[in-house]
């Protein structure tokens, strides 16, 4: 059963770097209760941010295009700039978000996964971005072991190198056009919403709610991370067909990130677009937080 004990190798090292961002942007979202900062506007603003910086820059772009390479783009620019959207979340720079991810797949919710809620809830939620140890440390020798692909590309070195340059620039283009409303609606509160919403499909949906697929960890599909993911939170689908564009496999699974790959493969943008012919049990096996790995 998981716990919210954060279980910490004596290696264990803070993160200063993403401690001290993280717990500015969260300072900042508090301003959102200062009287005559709030506006319609900078509402609007967080939820399509939300949306455009979550769902297509992480969800679509560091998730399912550079991770899983489940669809290609053209031309090759627009990867590119994909990814330039995908640092405006402010969850690093996208070789070292695949190589993690990669890491978890190949790991999960085993001894060496790099957030499984076994080490404890809160752990697999946040506080892994805020620890380093020395398997985990973003080098250039973790880059060519989890993610070769991108770190053979210059300009996705070039955009890992400069990834904070982009938030920054946001959040001044924000001020400059809508004042502190829209910095802080559409940039703190905005931020922080977004990562953990994502942040939930690592915690989640690896304790709460149904499995179609005996896969060998404990993932699940769960409607309401679903539902503030894009799609991402049908996570046991997931990681039975992990190459797979379309994680909601069910008619009622709605997955808004697939239906935006295929809006672009309609404007013939995305192509070699990965489906499988899911094999899935006609009711889901619920799993409650105490429930262990399916069997392979």
């Amino acid at each position: 059963m998981a716990t919210t004990t954060i279980a910490q190798p004596p290696s264990l090292k803070l993160a200063w770097g993403p401690v001290l961002w993280m717990g500015g942007l969260h300072l900042g979202a508090l301003l959102a209760v200062v009287p005559g900062w709030f506006t319609w506007s900078g509402l609007a603003l967080c939820f399509f941010l939300h949306w455009l910086t979550g769902g297509i820059g992480i969800c679509m772009t560091y998730h399912r295009l550079l991770t899983h390479r489940s669809f290609a783009l053209r031309p090759q620019w627009l990867e590119y700039l994909l990814t330039i959207l995908g640092t405006c979340a402010s969850e690093g720079g996208a070789i070292g978000w695949v190589a993690d991810h990669r890491r978890h797949h190949a790991n999960s919710d085993e001894e060496n996964d790099t957030h499984t809620p076994n080490e404890g809830f809160l752990w697999a939620h946040m506080a892994w971005f805020m620890f380093v140890e020395p398997e985990t440390e973003h080098s250039p020798e973790y880059y060519q072991k989890w993610a070769p692909d991108l770190y053979r590309d210059p300009v996705h070195r070039l955009l890992e190198r400069f990834h904070i340059v982009f938030p920054i620039l946001m959040f001044v283009g924000l001020y400059a056009a809508g004042g502190m409303s829209w910095l802080i609606w559409g940039g703190f509160v905005r931020t922080v919403f977004v990562l953990h919403s994502t942040w939930l499909v690592n915690s989640a949906t690896h304790v709460w709610g149904y499995r179609s697929h005996a896969t060998r960890d404990n993932s699940t599909n769960l409607w309401w991370v679903a539902l503030l993911t894009y799609g991402e939170g049908w996570h046991n689908n997931h990681h039975a067909y992990q190459t797979s564009a379309r994680h909601g496999l069910r008619w009622w699974e709605i997955d808004m990130t697939y239906i935006a790959i295929w809006v672009m493969k309609v404007c013939h943008i995305a192509y070699n677009i990965k489906l499988v012919k899911p094999r899935i049990a006609p009711v889901p096996a619920m799993a409650a937080a105490a429930a262990g790995p399916g069997a392979d």
